[in-house]
């Protein structure tokens, strides 16, 4: 099914600049029955996306993050083709005046990513991939590289409140790397990683539309990624997956064979 890319594009953009930044510093927030935070912010943006994608390609199902997860596994189990939104990722840090977050949306064919978009409209910055094409930033190709590092003198960013308690104590403890980031945003963590901004990555659990796009971004950019336990990341399932990444194939297998050493102790 054709879709416009330029369109996506712009669509994320224009709503990220009118509904997101206009209320960042400016809107409370409450508190969702999993613990996690939504704000207007998320709401209007999830409404105005979901609009103007079933106005453009009606045809397109459409699944997000603010759906309930009878919802969503209907979706995922009954459509050829599906949108992922996540209307605002890094929502405590909006929350909390941390200019760090994103709009990220991808389109899957029959269970796989075939287009993604990551948006973050404090740096206008637009990440993209299309299956077989590449990826970019802001139009311009975007290329993993090796780095000159070792595991041990890498930037390492690591989410720890979702590993095993036990990895955790390991990794503060003992790291294998140089030092540690969290940005608080999935969707931006995949994308900076494709970006060679940092070396390694680790997250104990990212739900659907926190990886989908990411991960054809990063592949296409030619970054390496599995879970914990050495499988393919994605899968058109609503159960959560562990993320390994590294943009630099060397560094990846290392931080694999820490990371599998490290789980079977």
């Amino acid at each position: 099914m054709p879709v416009n890319k330029d369109f996506i594009e712009d669509l994320l953009k224009q709503v990220s600049k009118e509904e997101i930044m206009p209320r960042f510093l400016k809107t409370g927030y409450e508190i969702k029955d999993d613990g996690s935070l939504l704000t207007e912010a998320d709401l209007v943006t999830d409404r105005r996306i979901c609009t103007a994608l079933k106005k453009e390609y009606p045809d397109i199902a459409f699944l997000s993050e603010e759906m309930s997860l009878e919802e969503q596994t209907i979706l995922l189990e009954n459509h050829t083709w599906l949108w992922v939104l996540d209307p605002l990722d890094g929502t405590s840090n909006f929350a909390a005046g941390i200019p760090l977050f994103a709009t990220s949306l991808a389109l899957l064919h029959e269970g796989s990513v075939v287009m993604g978009f990551t948006y973050d409209p404090v740096r206008d910055e637009m990440f993209s991939a299309v299956k077989g094409e590449g990826a970019r930033l802001n139009g311009f190709d975007l290329k993993c590289k090796e780095s000159s590092f070792s595991l041990d003198k890498s930037i390492a960013i690591v989410d720890f409140k979702r590993l095993p308690m036990t990895l955790c104590q390991q990794l503060l403890l003992d790291p294998p790397f140089k030092s540690q980031r969290n940005l608080g945003s999935c969707v931006l963590e995949w994308a900076w990683m494709a970006s060679n901004r940092g070396h390694v990555y680790l997250h104990g659990g990212m739900k659907l539309w926190d990886l989908a796009a990411g991960t054809i971004i990063l592949s296409e950019a030619g970054g390496y990624s599995s879970t914990m336990e050495g499988e393919t990341v994605f899968r058109a399932k609503m159960q959560p997956r562990s993320v390994v990444i590294s943009p630099d194939k060397k560094i990846f297998s290392h931080w694999q064979e820490y990371l599998q050493k490290s789980l079977s102790l």
